[in-house]
């Protein structure tokens, strides 16, 4: 019988498969090893094949391709009502067998090498700016114990290291300025590492012919800029921008009943790497619209009415609609646009 469909459950060393025919009857049942994968795929004939969105999926999906099949890769969210009684590898590849299957399944777009590449140094700066700001705490904790006090900014640690050790009446002892001097170092260390991949993601934003046009939108700078690109890929896997919204959770949950709605808070779905750029953006734009007051935008009109976190939010949930607008009609940002 010929395989028409077939999922796979990603693992480190054992791969459970679950094929069926046209009719959707069980005709594959078995576990393959890593290095039995590329052979398997290579000689099967061409078909539908699903995966979870987890680790290594989108290397599989690539190299299935290659030989040929159509590969669809779903949220584990979407997988997990089709598992059926107890959860094992075989469950899973079964689940996914049917989900995949499904008419109004909704799956997460390919990335190719270069997209996972430069997530890839997006999630090390990531990794490093929370290491440095947890150095920076453990530095103002420690110092705090000798009622040395910093004012907040990351920066002014740096600064005031120098001078407090340098103080020879602030009553530290040395054991502890060798530590505190060890500390700051490594506070440099780090810096000097978000600094590295900092200007890695620039190079690559200036090659980005998307990612240049995605930062003259106010809120988005080349960091944000460069991570909707590589994440999002091709934006006409989307709808409309509310899809793109939606997707990054920045869209009301829904607690509907009876035909009347009830909405919520956003939903924080999807990307939060992503989602918090463009708030953290937004904020930054509603900071300089309240220095520039009286301009009578739609931004300065939304905060006077409502909270500030209210408005970031609806100017980010706005400004992913816009991305979505110049990646899928391939347009340039414009400030004055307005609809015919």
């Amino acid at each position: 019988m010929k395989i028409v469909t077939l999922g796979i459950d990603l693992a480190k060393t054992v791969f459970a498969i679950h094929g069926v025919d046209e009719r959707g009857k069980v005709v594959l049942k078995k576990q393959l090893r890593r290095e039995q994968m590329a052979a398997f795929f290579a000689n099967l004939p061409q078909c539908l094949i699903g995966m979870e969105a987890c680790g290594s999926a989108h290397y599989w999906a690539r190299k299935l391709q290659e030989y040929g099949h159509t590969v669809r890769l779903i949220a584990p969210q979407f997988v997990k009502p089709y598992v059926k009684s107890n959860k094992n590898d075989a469950a899973d590849a079964e689940a996914i067998c049917e989900a995949v299957g499904r008419p109004n399944m909704r799956f997460v777009p390919i990335k190719n090498c270069d997209q996972q590449a430069i997530l890839s140094i997006h999630r090390a700066r990531q990794g490093f700016v929370k290491a440095r700001t947890a150095q920076g705490n453990q530095i103002r904790g420690l110092l705090s114990e000798y009622g040395i006090t910093i004012p907040q900014g990351i920066s002014y640690i740096s600064k005031r290291i120098p001078e407090i050790l340098e103080d020879a009446e602030n009553g530290l002892p040395g054991i502890f300025r060798q530590l505190i001097d060890q500390l700051g170092r490594h506070l440099k260390e780090l810096d000097r590492q978000v600094e590295v991949l900092e200007s890695q993601i620039q190079a690559w934003h200036q090659e980005s012919e998307a990612s240049k046009k995605l930062a003259h939108v106010p809120g988005i700078g080349p960091i944000t800029a460069s991570a909707l690109v590589a994440t999002i890929g091709d934006a006409k896997n989307f709808e409309n921008g509310r899809q793109i919204a939606a997707w990054l959770g920045l869209v009301p949950r829904q607690h509907s009943s009876g035909g009347k709605p009830t909405l919520l808070g956003m939903s924080k779905r999807g990307d939060t790497y992503l989602r918090t750029l463009l708030i953290h953006g937004a904020r930054s734009v509603i900071w300089h619209a309240q220095r520039k007051p009286g301009t009578g935008d739609w931004l300065t009109n939304l905060v006077v009415r409502r909270n500030k976190n209210i408005a970031a939010v609806a100017l980010a949930n706005k400004n992913a609609r816009i991305v979505w607008a110049l990646l899928a009609h391939d347009r340039e940002f414009r400030n004055d646009y307005a609809v015919a």
